[in-house]
């Protein structure tokens, strides 16, 4: 240690070193202090930033859940579902995980009619048909009905002389001259199960003459003129269909 020199006591100058040391002394805690505060702080801040995304995708990540069961079912469409699953046409919807509530079944597209289901009129076309478009009085015009099924799932119709008729009128529709149901003694039912465009065909005769509903009047030879025809099957009609009446041609 350097022993002070100069015109003052010693001790004065020993008091000055103290008190130089221990400033300095506090200067380098000051700045040491201030080195780790600053240290601490940035790595704060890195973990913080590192951490941040983490938490955002974890919160906004939803849970996955099957919308489908896992399982098939072997026994084709509409067949027995194993293990008590669903029949074929409908689907479940799964419980959200951790929830208490069951699977609610969902009913799919409707299908087609029951096969053998009636048919109704919206789902058959009928058609009428003649042997020629000319007769002579008293020829006897023959009628076909042409039945088809016009819709897409086979379906069941009674196509027989209990809901057929033929219906004729005068050519402007003014007058009612016969139809096949005033006079006929058939009633019978024959009921079939038509395919999709399958189609049945069945023959009326007439004897060209008048009817009346109950056929308890007089039935007479209709005249030489033009006459439309009509067909039906229960309330299903068809187009009418025109057709001549012509004297017989005259004997040389």
């Amino acid at each position: 240690m350097i022993e002070p020199q100069g015109p003052l006591p010693p001790e004065i100058y020993w008091r000055r070193r103290v008190v130089a040391a221990g400033g300095g002394l506090v200067v380098l805690a000051v700045v040491v202090g201030l080195i780790v505060w600053m240290t601490s702080g940035n790595d704060a801040a890195k973990n913080t930033a590192a951490n941040a995304p983490l938490s955002s995708a974890a919160a906004t990540t939803p849970p996955v859940v099957p919308s489908e069961p896992s399982s098939q079912n072997p026994g084709g469409p509409g067949g027995p579902a194993p293990n008590g699953g669903n029949p074929a046409g409908t689907t479940t919807t799964p419980p959200t995980p951790g929830s208490s509530t069951a699977a609610v079944p969902t009913t799919g597209p409707a299908g087609p009619a029951p096969v053998g289901g009636l048919c109704p009129d919206e789902s058959i076309s009928v058609v009428l048909l003649m042997d020629k478009p000319t007769y002579t009085v008293g020829q006897r015009p023959v009628f076909t009905l042409v039945t088809t099924n016009a819709g897409v799932a086979a379906c069941t119709r009674d196509v027989g002389k209990a809901s057929q008729n033929v219906v004729v009128r005068t050519l402007d529709g003014t007058r009612t001259l016969w139809t096949a149901r005033d006079c006929s003694p058939l009633q019978t039912v024959n009921n079939q199960l038509l395919q999709p465009g399958q189609q049945v065909r069945d023959t009326i005769v007439w004897s060209g003459t008048t009817s009346n509903p109950g056929c308890d009047k007089p039935r007479v030879q209709i005249p030489v003129g033009a006459y439309k025809a009509v067909g039906k099957i229960g309330e299903r009609e068809s187009f009418p269909q025109t057709f001549n009446v012509v004297a017989p041609a005259q004997q040389p």
